[in-house]
């Protein structure tokens, strides 16, 4: 997959709500159609991702675990 990636957070070692609650802040920043990859550490973020999404409308293009690290791409609406 080729994404522009206009935004990284990282938000390793942050726990729930934290990578949420810094993604959400983050892209009412950003412009629609803009990407932002989040990395974080917290397994609880891989359903929060997912709910957060589908509930606000953005995009989960994509979602990988290498070495205990979560990487999400997010697409704003």
């Amino acid at each position: 997959m080729n994404v522009t990636i206009a935004r990284t957070l990282d938000l390793k070692g942050f726990s729930c709500p934290l990578p949420i609650v810094k993604t959400s802040k983050a892209i009412k920043e950003m412009a629609s159609g803009e990407v932002v990859e989040v990395l974080a550490t917290d397994p609880g973020s891989v359903p929060d991702f997912t709910a957060w999404c589908r509930a606000t409308g953005n995009e989960l293009l994509e979602q990988t675990r290498e070495e205990g690290v979560f990487r999400f791409l997010v697409r704003k609406r």
